[in-house]
């Protein structure tokens, strides 16, 4: 399988997986007291969480693609990449579109490009559980132990970050996922768009993070 990732394309995740990870670290530590150790701390748990979001997300179109018999690839876009961490650090907001998994071949079907599509939130969507299970079982542990406490913020970032990427790429615009899934079905589509944003409003309103 790791053989189907070319040395370009793994430079590309590589860079844009650093890029989002700073984007949302900047998001995690705004609006309080911005230190080195702070901002550390988020970076490496960004790259942690974003790391196994994004990256599953992209291998999750590119692997859904060639089982149809196409070739993809995952090429990062420097502007994207740019904007994601000016806008995250100006305005609070990450746009996460560092890139896209370009598919190859003719004669690709609504079908196949919907589900293809619908692969990287699914897979996102799937993350949230185990990363919700991380959070609240290092949460209900009563110890005075600062890993248990970094546990449990592995898990509500990883929970919020892998729905953010879900419920992003699901908005039926432009290059966007959702506008794929939504040509090939709507029903598909309103499922995944709900529980993206549905997951999401719930760790934002609950006030747990």
């Amino acid at each position: 399988m790791l053989e189907r990732i070319t040395r370009r394309e793994r430079s590309d995740l590589l860079v844009a997986w650093m890029a989002i990870s700073i984007a949302f670290s900047l998001i995690f530590i705004r609006g309080g007291r911005i230190t080195l150790e702070s901002f550390v701390l988020y970076l490496v748990i960004s790259m942690a969480t974003v790391g196994i979001g994004f990256i599953l997300h992209e291998m999750a179109h590119k692997f859904t693609a060639m089982r149809y018999g196409y070739w993809a690839e995952f090429r990062k876009d420097n502007v994207m990449l740019l904007v994601a961490v000016v806008m995250a650090a100006l305005v609070g907001v990450v746009f996460a579109a560092p890139g896209a998994t370009m598919v190859y071949g003719a004669g690709i079907t609504r079908e196949q490009n919907g589900k293809i599509s619908a692969a990287g939130p699914a897979v996102n969507l799937l993350l949230c559980i185990p990363f919700a299970l991380l959070f609240f079982i290092a949460g209900s542990i009563r110890a005075p132990l600062f890993s248990l406490n970094v546990v449990a913020l592995v898990g509500i970032v990883g929970l919020q970050v892998n729905a953010m990427i879900a419920a992003f790429n699901m908005l039926p615009v432009s290059i966007l996922d959702g506008r794929k899934v939504l040509a090939w079905n709507p029903a598909v589509f309103a499922v995944l768009i709900v529980a993206a944003f549905g997951v999401l409003g719930v760790t934002l309103l609950s006030g747990i993070f």
